[in-house]
């Protein structure tokens, strides 16, 4: 064997979703978050297109992140659909993470791999990151409001048409305990075929 299976797997098995709210005030290292970003570009790429693109937001612009957020929440969203506590998430959460990546795909010019597996490259690489973050014992969260599709983000991100934002991955250490979770058995997922 290449590598100890039995530290994957309890990596893999010890991911968790740790939210802003649940992290303490201990900074993230830029050269944590180097790796973090490093490790995330060895994810799957049909066609090796590597479609991944990141834009961190570390110290002060943590506070631009929170600001964009909360403006557009209040523009995009009928006064009559909005919920404070929602707007309140978007505010607060980019100043309670000591990291906010803001995780893109940059659409491939000549579009020969279907957007949809450019986009599961990117979810992949995602899942290297969380991952890493484990290692490191931070928290990640990977936050998909419905604002992050619009070509307010792309414009904020500085991101071209086609592109996407898919995610905002925030990152901090965790004021709690490491959670526990519980994952269904295998045989309420897996169907075997054998002929």
């Amino acid at each position: 064997m290449r590598f100890n299976l039995s530290e994957i797997n309890e990596l893999i098995r010890e991911r968790r979703t740790i939210y802003p709210e649940q992290f303490s005030n201990r900074k993230v290292h830029r050269e944590q978050v180097e790796v973090i970003l490093k490790n995330a570009q060895w994810a799957p790429t049909h066609g090796n297109t590597q479609p991944w693109r990141f834009k961190v937001f570390m110290e002060e612009s943590r506070e631009s992140l929170s600001d964009f957020l909360a403006q557009t929440y209040l523009k995009l969203t009928p006064e009559n659909q909005q919920n404070d506590q929602k707007l309140a998430k978007l505010l607060n959460r980019p100043k309670m993470a000591s990291v906010v990546i803001a995780v893109c795909m940059e659409r491939q010019q000549e579009e020969k791999i279907l957007e949809l597996e450019e986009v599961e490259a990117v979810a992949c690489a995602i899942q290297n990151m969380h991952l890493t973050c484990t290692a490191y014992g931070l928290g990640g969260f990977w936050s998909t409001p419905k604002l992050i599709y619009t070509e307010e983000m792309n414009a904020f991100l500085g991101l071209g048409e086609k592109d996407k934002c898919l995610g905002l991955f925030y990152t901090g250490y965790p004021a709690i305990e490491w959670p526990k979770a519980h994952r269904k058995p295998l045989e309420y997922t897996t169907e075997w075929k054998t002929q």
